[in-house]
């Protein structure tokens, strides 16, 4: 009798402990921890992604592309990478696709002082201009200049190392830069100057963003895992919004170096760029206007070579209905 009880009492715990099993996954960002990653890091420490059964691993990166290159050997279970990234490694045939289309706007911008005077696309015609040999922000200011009839003789390029683009707009050797709206902007404001940014997006020249990438395998075969990801992740981002100086702290305790308010002004700005005027409303949600203008845009200025549709590199299926 005893044996059958104790028998019982083991059934049963086994039986609770894989009720509450958690799966291990893992999230690699595109960079070092900064604003745009503060809403996951709130979301493992208020628990949203254990309470879908996931035991949520977060580790830093190195660059979009070598992220999305990680995604497609598997190395993660998710990965966070613009969707220029993701798009030309997927047509490399890299086995990558976007499912959460998390910043529908690009932060792209052409940042400057507040005192240069660059407030509309013409103010650039006589202006300087730093950026980095091969950087995306140079090749895609050409869809900008187009969108706006600019001349571009009469802008002058100044090829800079990337983490020289503020030493030289603060230097006075370059009037603005090619940079970030919630990047370079931060750079320059916390060394003492007003910044002033000139968004692509508002410009004609938007793309999607940031995106959150899986691997083709995991697309296949686990399917539920990346609807509970997806589920906690923008309930994750929900509350960050709503508690951004708590969504902080979480941040600072796995990064004390962190500068908060810094960190919390890009991630104020993250928040504006969720939507496009296509996808309002919904978190993670890629719109087909978007995603064909960002293939549109690529192909032309960033020379992608391509005949798939948008929804080879992004799917909204895994969403919440």
């Amino acid at each position: 009798m005893k044996l059958r009880v104790l028998l019982t009492a083991l059934i049963a715990f086994a039986a609770a402990g894989a009720a509450h099993a958690q799966e291990a996954v893992s999230l690699r960002l595109n960079w070092y921890l900064g604003g745009l990653h503060v809403p996951f890091y709130y979301g493992v420490e208020k628990g949203y992604f254990k309470a879908e059964g996931l035991d949520l691993t977060i580790n830093e990166g190195r660059g979009s592309a070598n992220t999305a290159q990680l995604i497609g050997a598997g190395t993660d279970t998710f990965g966070m990478s613009d969707s220029s990234s993701i798009i030309t490694a997927a047509a490399k045939g890299v086995p990558i696709k976007s499912v959460m289309s998390l910043l529908n706007s690009t932060g792209f911008s052409v940042v400057s002082l507040a005192s240069t005077g660059i407030k509309t696309a013409k103010d650039l015609e006589g202006k300087s201009l730093a950026v980095s040999p091969g950087d995306p922000l140079g090749q895609l200011f050409r869809a900008l200049a187009a969108y706006n009839k600019l001349d571009m003789d009469k802008i002058r390029f100044v090829q800079v190392d990337p983490a020289a683009k503020v030493v030289a707009v603060l230097e006075k050797r370059a009037d603005g830069l090619l940079g970030g709206a919630d990047d370079q902007y931060f750079l320059i404001k916390y060394k003492g100057f007003e910044p002033a940014a000139l968004r692509y997006a508002d410009n004609g020249a938007n793309i999607v963003g940031m995106t959150v990438s899986a691997n083709l395998d995991t697309i296949k075969n686990k399917p539920e895992t990346i609807r509970k990801f997806l589920r906690a992740s923008i309930k994750s981002w929900e509350e960050a919004r709503k508690n951004p100086d708590a969504a902080v702290d979480a941040a600072l305790k796995v990064k004390p170096d962190l500068n908060r308010q810094s960190t919390k002004d890009q991630m104020l700005v993250d928040f504006d760029l969720l939507d496009s005027k296509n996808s309002k409303g919904h978190i993670g949600l890629g719109a087909q206007a978007d995603w064909e203008q960002t293939l549109d845009l690529l192909k032309k200025y960033r020379e992608l070579e391509t005949k798939e549709a948008w929804t080879a590199f992004h799917t909204n299926e895994f969403l919440p209905k």
